[in-house]
């Protein structure tokens, strides 16, 4: 047992030492836990900015010229106030993103209560824009609106009163989601392609052969490849949430460092193994890149860290269970945003644990074959 652990041990710095001499490799890794992670999080604005609006006003009441001041920036440019016939030829040339028009007599039928409608036009190719900035002015309208009517009806209250309460993220700041989800999914992308480059790397260099030659089992070099590749991760990782995410972009950490450390730990270990299975099946680095491509992708985009797993087809929810990501994202997002213990998060833990086990033995015995066939 203690000759297997040194075996093992050896092994595991022989890979460190030959990621050490990888300068491109260490580029990636460092990258994608520091420049990555806050582009990740900075890229996509928390609110609108500047964004393009004219407005047709065909009231020129009090009530219209209170909402047209209502627009400004930094949200929105100064509103253009246009002609009606000119809405679509601005937004076929993609002068505006929203045109907003208001009808004539809309304050008067607002005052009779007749509810009246206004027309907001919206370009949709401005995906990010269109789709913040349609709340924005729906909310801008109707706060207006709502106002100017309290100020003529002094008496009208409103029969109930919603009060919101933020909880985990009060100031609903994407940047805390997105660094967070950037880190996890830099986990599952790194402890993949660094097993499975290390295997190939072993066949491209004819080094495997050597190990065959050696006292060595299949078992201790696979486990050798999956506890230090590990290892650089969780380290990287670890080192990328305490300097990154909360030092530089101040994302408060919630939970315990060292219970996620534990969670990272069994997604590694099933991580990794799909790695080294990626690596028997490849051929050559392309091959591995290609696989890594169509597997990474569905982990990353159905386990819940961007769109949640209720809104998703309930076949896709069943089948992504099998899939680490899935419980490593519900555990990590648990623990970092709500302050969750071990005993909330245990059925994430155990159904890590015996996703990697499975992983790893359909791993181990892929590789054993792939080791006879060179033998």
């Amino acid at each position: 047992m203690r000759h297997m652990l040194r075996n093992i041990f050896h092994l595991g710095v022989k890979e460190l030492r030959s990621l050490g001499r990888d300068r491109l490799m260490l580029i990636l890794i460092l990258f994608s836990f520091t420049g990555q992670v806050y582009l990740a999080a900075t890229r996509i604005p928390e609110s609108l900015h500047k964004a393009p609006i004219a407005i047709v006003d065909d009231d020129r009441s009090p009530l219209s010229a209170r909402i047209i001041g209502a627009f400004y920036p930094p949200y929105f440019l100064m509103p253009e106030m246009i002609e009606r016939y000119a809405t679509d030829p601005g937004m076929d040339l993609g002068k505006y993103t929203f045109v907003l028009d208001i009808p004539p007599d809309f304050q008067r039928d607002v005052l009779a209560g007749r509810q009246p409608a206004i027309q907001l036009n919206v370009d949709a190719t401005r995906m990010s824009q269109a789709f913040i900035g349609n709340n924005y002015v729906q909310h801008i309208v109707t706060g207006e609106v709502a106002a100017f009517i309290q100020g003529h009806r002094a008496m009208v209250t409103l029969p109930a009163e919603l009060e919101v309460r933020m909880h985990f993220n009060p100031n609903l700041s994407s940047v805390w989601f997105g660094s967070v989800m950037e880190v996890i999914n830099s986990i599952t992308l790194l402890s993949i392609v660094l097993t499975g480059a290390a295997l190939i790397r072993e066949r491209e260099r004819g080094t495997i052969e050597h190990l065959l030659v050696m006292p060595l089992t299949p078992f201790e070099i696979m486990l050798a490849k999956v506890w230090s590749m590990g290892l650089v991760v969780a380290m990287v990782a670890t080192a990328s949430l305490i300097l990154v995410v909360q030092d530089l972009l101040g994302v408060p950490i919630e939970g315990s460092l060292g219970l996620f450390t534990g969670g990272m730990a069994l997604h590694l270990f099933a991580a990794t193994s799909m790695g080294i299975f990626l690596g028997t099946v490849a051929r050559s680095m392309p091959q591995m890149g290609l696989l890594v491509v169509i597997t990474l992708l569905p982990l990353q985009m159905l386990s819940g860290g961007i769109t949640p797993r209720e809104s998703m087809p309930e076949l896709v929810q069943h089948v992504m269970l099998a899939a680490p990501t899935t419980h490593f994202v519900s555990l990590a997002q648990a623990i970092l945003y709500r302050g969750a213990g071990f005993s909330i998060v245990w059925p994430d833990f155990l159904a890590l644990a015996v996703i990697g086990g499975t992983f790893f033995l359909l791993a181990l015995a892929r590789f054993r074959q792939t080791i006879s066939t060179m033998a």
